[in-house]
């Protein structure tokens, strides 16, 4: 079926910056609308464009606001949006993570945003961080018509990920992805366990760093009204994605933004990724998966992925 990439709600009447520097519209992706957040470009016509989305069952937002505001403030268009079954976007249930499903909305969100206004589809960048950062990474390998990519502390080796947690962890981890596996083909309800926990609970994330870390990004809001919620179909745990397995197919230029004390997506995997990709740029950071969303590490990290993205976006303007 033909994908209607149309914008479908809310402010959608006139994109310009008279308006709100932010624009709330929705896009569809395999017949489900994905919610988004645009950014136009100030004064700038037209525009490049970066389409971001965030890791394991994190939302718009997140901490995503401050790096979109950052990329805007520099001159370019950027287009935020939340995968299907999470945040604002439509999809039952809800916290579902499908690897399938959130590349087919990357997919939609690259071809929705190259015909959002005053946007130069031939200068698009996508942006992703943690689980969005290997989507990223996979995505960088196909004809997409991307100019250009940025995967930031990615998640890129499923298999690394895996060995760093607890042996009986992960064995009750794939006990209740089985169950809800059944549940599913059964029509039933999920089994959910926890996203984030504290070290021996039944969690996709319990490195020591990971509540304190995870939680500070978490608007008290989203808590207070539900809108985000710690848990994940127990599915997921069954998953094991390796989104750097086509990194030798990737010719455009693309940026690794490596933590190297990353407790959730070993840096080492990342780092030989990079060594197989024609036109990688690698950029390492001293601390934790989670310490680029404020503060110091993110003026560092911002200032680099704009470094890079001005860089490359701006040589493919037409005089």
């Amino acid at each position: 079926m033909r994908q209607d990439y149309r914008a479908i709600a809310l402010s959608i009447q006139t994109l310009s910056m008279t308006q709100a520097p932010r624009q709330d519209l929705f896009f569809s992706s395999q017949g489900l609308r994905c919610a988004a957040w645009f950014y136009p470009a100030p004064g700038v016509t037209p525009s490049a464009l970066v389409i971001m989305a965030h890791g394991l069952g994190a939302t718009r937002e997140l901490g995503l606001d401050a790096y979109a505001l950052r990329f805007q403030s520099a001159g370019l268009g950027v287009l935020v949006f939340d995968y299907r079954h999470y945040g604002g976007s439509e999809g039952e249930p809800r916290e579902l993570m499908s690897v399938g499903k959130q590349l087919d909305d990357w997919r939609a969100a690259i071809a929705f945003g190259k015909t959002l206004p005053n946007i130069d589809p031939n200068r698009v960048a996508i942006w992703g961080s943690s689980f969005g950062g290997g989507h990223v990474m996979r995505l960088a390998s196909e004809e997409l018509g991307v100019a250009a990519a940025v995967s930031q502390v990615p998640f890129s080796n499923g298999l690394a990920s895996m060995l760093k947690i607890p042996m009986f962890t992960a064995l009750l981890i794939t006990l209740n992805g089985l169950l809800d596996l059944v549940r599913h083909l059964l029509g039933l309800s999920p089994r959910y366990i926890g996203l984030i926990g504290r070290p021996g609970e039944v969690a996709m994330m319990t490195a020591a760093d990971c509540m304190e870390g995870y939680m500070k990004l978490v608007p008290p809001e989203l808590l207070a009204s539900g809108a985000w919620r710690n848990r994940i179909c127990a599915r997921t745990g069954l998953t094991v994605y390796m989104p750097g397995r086509r990194a030798a197919k990737i010719t455009i230029p693309i940026l690794f933004a490596i933590a190297e004390n990353d407790t959730i997506a070993p840096a080492a995997p990342t780092h030989a990724i990079a060594g197989r990709v024609a036109r990688a740029e690698v950029k390492s950071y001293p601390n934790g998966h989670f310490d680029y969303y404020s503060g110091a590490g993110f003026e560092q990290i911002v200032a680099d992925e704009l470094e890079f993205l001005t860089r490359h976006l701006a040589r493919l303007r037409v005089a």
